[in-house]
């Protein structure tokens, strides 16, 4: 990371006290995991938790698994499983092993009979709303299930015929035995198992009951040999549940720890699959890699890389306080990290023709141009320059503004790389719309420098000779409420999606180097910002993202602090 931030892991401070002499792990090697549910594509909020856990086994030498939290068949796909592969490795990391809860479905099933032989879990008849009638609230306790003091012979019977399938779903459902009264709800008598006829991507249809959540997951961190289990602060209120199954499903060796740590949340976005489906699903985007989403695969796609990704997850540290980042702080390391790489490259967005008239017809010259001023290992390109030249149109005009110090009647420019020009002239069309500038150049001033006169401006230019017309995809903030969903319910918060959040031009030129390039390359296209090229784009049909602009205004933000 470049930029100074003093930045706080208390992870990190935690596994070193955990590792060293007289800690509860002296002696283990640290082992985490990052257990995604394969059911939708992974954000940047992810990106947070992936940093946290491949990078605290890497800080120590460790291991991490990657492990496919697959208990859910209604909505879990092997296409996500292969997108969240894809993923992880684009950000830079590597897994030490592939697993999968279903792998786990045998042995948790030998769990929770041994909770019944305990007589810690019993077959509950209940309904869903029953259930939560019987939980209580946070101010009553809970009342027991009639079926809760069923014998140990009934609960195994019942236990086996339900995975026999002998039951409907929804019918039965298998509870631990714990505290109704507990002043913790999620430790009343929480539901572990239940019926569910629903083909699994990867066992089919083996099984017809599932584990929830709350217990497959601390088991298949004592299954692995995880000594730190890193999750979302919102399960904190869990980890009494996750202590209580390891301590009586067990003993395991090492006993897996959950520590909680605050989410990622970012300024004029949404961080829930849930409210990013809906946005897919009403049209707001084009998909989950729109590069207005979140989601990794539409960061890729609009050009972020993955150092400037982890770069800014580091500055935002590691705490357990939740907060609301400031999207233009990721953009900084967006903008930090493309400066260093992307090569440098002109395009006009808005084009009217240039024409030099005392420059001979006919005529190319090559000028020398670094590829990249901050690296100069990157060596130089070669920029062709001729008669007729493309400028933007908001680099001219009629009757200059004060301050105004770019091509108008009478003005003397620098273009890029090339000579001093001076325009003479205009032409305009029907409704008053200049089409074409004129001007003429000094052939003293070859690389755009006269040590005798001095200009103001510099303007970029392509020249028309060899200019490749490309589309080019202007995208900016999804809403520009820092908060959409301040006084939102259900979906209204749709509705609040920045109109403009979009804008295609689909008349730019650019160099041909630029549209001979790859898929997903970066550029800095001068005075416009960082672009990168689309999935869409083609050689024959170039196709650029912005990324970002070049306005970096949490820089001048942080400065005023």
């Amino acid at each position: 990371m470049d930029s100074e931030f003093v930045t706080t892991n208390f992870i990190h401070e935690m596994v070193a006290n955990d590792i060293k002499e007289g800690g509860r792990y002296y002696g283990k090697r640290v082992h985490t995991r990052f257990p995604p549910e394969p059911n939708g594509y992974l954000h940047i909020g992810h990106a947070k938790a992936i940093c946290v856990d491949f990078g605290t086994a890497e800080k120590f030498g460790g291991l991490c698994n990657l492990r496919f939290d697959d208990t859910n068949p209604e909505k879990e796909d092997e296409e996500y499983v292969e997108a969240i592969k894809e993923d992880i490795k684009w950000l830079g990391f590597k897994w030490d092993g592939i697993y999968y809860a279903s792998d786990y479905f045998p042995r948790m099933y030998e769990c929770a009979k041994k909770l019944i032989k305990k007589g810690l879990a019993y077959v509950c008849d209940l309904s869903p709303d029953e259930i939560r009638e019987y939980r209580g609230t946070l101010t009553e306790a809970g009342k027991n299930s009639p079926y809760r003091d069923r014998s140990i012979e009934e609960n195994l019977d019942l236990f086996e015929r339900m995975k026999n399938g002998e039951f409907e779903e929804g019918s039965r459902v298998l509870r631990a035995k714990i505290d109704m009264a507990s002043p913790n709800i999620v430790m009343r008598d929480p539901v572990i198992y239940r019926i569910l006829y629903a083909t699994h991507h990867r066992t089919g249809d083996e099984w017809c009951i599932y584990p929830m959540y709350d217990f497959a997951h601390p088991l298949e961190d004592a299954f692995e040999g995880i000594t730190h289990s890193l999750c979302d602060i919102g399960f904190k209120n869990n980890r009494p549940l996750y202590d209580w199954f390891i301590r009586e499903c067990g003993p395991f060796d090492p006993e897996p720890c959950q520590t909680e740590f605050a989410r990622l949340n970012l300024t004029h976005t949404v961080m829930s699959k849930r409210l990013l489906r809906i946005l897919v699903e009403n049209n707001v985007v084009s998909g989950w890699d729109d590069p207005r989403m979140p989601t990794l695969r539409g960061l890729r796609r609009r050009g972020y890389t993955p150092k400037a990704i982890r770069n800014f997850i580091e500055a935002v540290g590691v705490s357990t306080t939740l907060s609301v980042v400031d999207h233009a702080l990721l953009e900084h390391y967006v903008r930090e990290d493309l400066n260093r790489v992307a090569p440098r490259g002109m395009a006009v967005l808005d084009p009217i023709k240039l024409v030099i008239d005392n420059y001979e017809d006919g005529l190319v010259e090559e000028f020398e141009a670094e590829v990249n001023p901050e690296n100069p290992e990157m060596g130089k390109r070669k920029v062709e320059f001729s008669k007729v030249l493309y400028i933007e149109r908001e680099d001219f005009m009629i009757e200059p503004v004060k301050g105004y110090f770019r091509l108008y009647p009478g003005n003397e420019v620098r273009l890029k790389y090339a000579y001093y020009v001076k325009c003479t002239s205009y032409e305009t069309d029907e409704n008053g719309n200049v089409t074409v500038v004129h001007a003429t150049y000094d052939p003293e001033s070859r690389g755009g420098w006269l040590p005798t006169r001095k200009v103001k401006g510099t303007i970029h230019w392509v020249s028309a000779h060899n200019a490749v017309q490309s589309e080019v995809r202007l995208y900016d903030k999804l809403f520009l409420q820092e908060d959409p969903l301040d006084d939102s319910d259900g979906i209204d918060f749709v509705d609040k999606a920045n109109p403009d959040s979009l804008q295609v031009v689909t008349n730019a030129y650019v160099e041909p180097f630029l549209a001979n390039s790859e898929k997903n390359a970066h550029f800095q296209f001068l005075r416009l910002g960082y672009f990168s090229t689309d999935n869409d784009h083609t050689p024959e049909k170039p196709v650029f993202n912005r990324t970002v602009s070049l306005k970096d205004s949490w820089a001048k933000k942080a400065k005023s602090k």
